[in-house]
């Protein structure tokens, strides 16, 4: 299975979870199948921003 496939069956199966913690899980899942082995690099990519590396917080959220 690609990863397109992959993130749009994640989203499929779990979009519709109540829940900010499992929607950012579901997030997180998403940029996994996404990034694959590049997902540590993505991660601290996007937490730095404007103000330094701790800009934006990652959150692994809670699977439902």
């Amino acid at each position: 299975m690609d990863e397109k496939q992959k993130a749009l069956d994640l989203i499929a199966d779990y979009g519709g979870t109540d829940g900010a913690h499992h929607k950012q899980w579901l997030l997180d899942q998403v940029v996994r199948a996404l990034a694959g082995d590049k997902y540590v690099d993505w991660v601290s990519e996007w937490q730095s921003g404007e103000d330094g590396p701790h800009t934006h917080e990652w959150d692994t959220g809670i699977a439902p």
